[in-house]
């Protein structure tokens, strides 16, 4: 003990000192956070990042900086999922003329105003599934999704009446979606019209169904990404508890933290 003192420079009794010393109360108060940290980080499965993690500590009645929680979490390891960067495929379906995209100059101001539509493909033991989901444009909400083996009109149709059951929107709603033939498909242009809704489509160019593309980034991200699936079962059972976390508990940054369904009970 010593030499170790001598090599440091320091003496006896001021090591003993520092090692009898009382923790500091930044430094315990570092510890409570950090366990409360982990515990949020964990509940919700390592989906939220600092923000989210800063602003769910702060609805719960703790006081803390965000820069604090951004260095806790890089302390003790704690990464959200991350999203990788969307790349936009070429050689699109070109755009159908009677499919004006609408939303050029309609904004909505409250929800079922306008809805959004999207498909994705989801890999189950070697071969792909297609999920299609409607969101309300405003709230962010999921409003229904349907997982199928065929990427055609039958599943977008059944995922659009499916939300249109469950919410009967005031007739002119408009839905819009991207240029896929499963959305410009004539079958599916009648059903949109028999249901009393307004089709729109996006034109070329990112950016006209960001939404959607965004809420599919986030699943993947935070859901499927480095999962195998080898049953349908499986991966229904996961996108449903998903959906169901999605909509009540996910705090979305741009409904000022809230949950699709916490905005739209404060907006209704």
């Amino acid at each position: 003990m010593t030499q170790l003192c001598l090599y440091y420079g320091v003496t006896r009794g001021g090591f003993y000192a520092w090692r009898n010393r009382a923790v500091s109360l930044h430094a315990e108060r570092d510890r409570e956070l950090r366990s409360e940290i982990t515990r949020c980080f964990a509940l919700h499965r390592g989906r939220y990042g600092s923000p989210r993690i800063h602003h769910a500590m702060i609805t719960s009645g703790w006081t803390v900086s965000r820069r604090r929680v951004a260095r806790l979490m890089r302390e003790a390891g704690l990464r959200a999922k991350a999203v990788h960067g969307y790349r936009a495929k070429v050689g699109t379906h070109r755009f159908y003329g009677q499919h004006p995209n609408r939303l050029r100059t309609v904004h909505a101001t409250a929800p079922d105003q306008i809805w959004v539509g999207d498909i994705t493909y989801i890999a189950v033991a070697g071969t792909w599934r297609y999920l299609a989901i409607v969101m309300d444009q405003y709230s962010r909400r999921i409003l229904a999704w349907s997982l199928s083996r065929r990427r055609d009109a039958r599943v977008t149709r059944a995922v659009l009446t499916a939300a249109v059951t469950r919410r009967r929107p005031p007739a002119g709603l408009i839905f819009h979606s991207d240029r896929g033939s499963e959305y410009l498909a004539a079958q599916f242009g009648d059903r949109v019209t028999a249901l009393g809704l307004l089709q729109s489509a996006s034109t070329a160019g990112p950016g006209d169904n960001a939404h959607m593309e965004s809420f599919f980034h986030s699943l993947k991200a935070e859901v499927t990404r480095g999962v195998i699936y080898d049953q349908d079962t499986v991966l229904r059972r996961d996108i449903d508890s998903y959906m169901r976390y999605y909509n009540t508990t996910r705090q979305h940054s741009a409904l000022g933290y809230h949950s699709p369904c916490a905005f739209e009970r404060l907006v209704l």
